[in-house]
């Protein structure tokens, strides 16, 4: 009878061990799971986060003017709703930046990046709540 108490034994400590890694196995892969979900934004959460800056017509340095509209992306509502309250100082960085800028500057593809990605960082500065993802220039015409 000792062996057979033995061999239960041994079997018990084996069950246990492999509940055990069964468990840890199931706890690693929901935990993998869960960074899934932070997928990209659908269409609909990017527009209900998203704001409008009307159209701006503006000096740039020199003798030339830019009439411009973007929409700005945030990441959240809340932060659309602050940045819709902020209108006026996004209106004042845009109206600061272009006053900088020649029409060279803004030819191509890449001085319309660099004017994004300047306007994405000063609009950040002022933001309490969420930031800004992305700005898209929606009209543009230099005259």
């Amino acid at each position: 009878m000792k062996s057979n108490s033995k061999v239960l034994t041994i079997m018990l400590i084996i069950l246990v061990s492999l509940t055990l890694v069964g468990v840890v196995a199931l706890i690693v892969f929901l935990q993998l799971n869960n960074g899934d979900e932070s997928k990209e934004p659908t269409i609909d959460e990017i527009v209900e986060s998203s704001v409008d800056i009307q159209e701006i017509t503006t000096n740039l340095a020199g003798d030339k003017f830019i009439r411009i509209s973007m929409k700005v992306q945030t990441d959240s509502t809340e932060a659309a709703e602050e940045l819709t309250k902020r209108d006026f100082q996004v209106k004042n960085i845009l109206i600061t930046e272009l006053s900088e800028m020649t029409p060279e500057d803004l030819e191509g593809k890449q001085g319309k990046l660099t004017l994004e990605s300047s306007l994405k960082t000063k609009i950040n500065e002022l933001m309490d709540d969420g930031e800004v993802q992305q700005v898209y220039i929606t009209s543009y015409i230099i005259q």
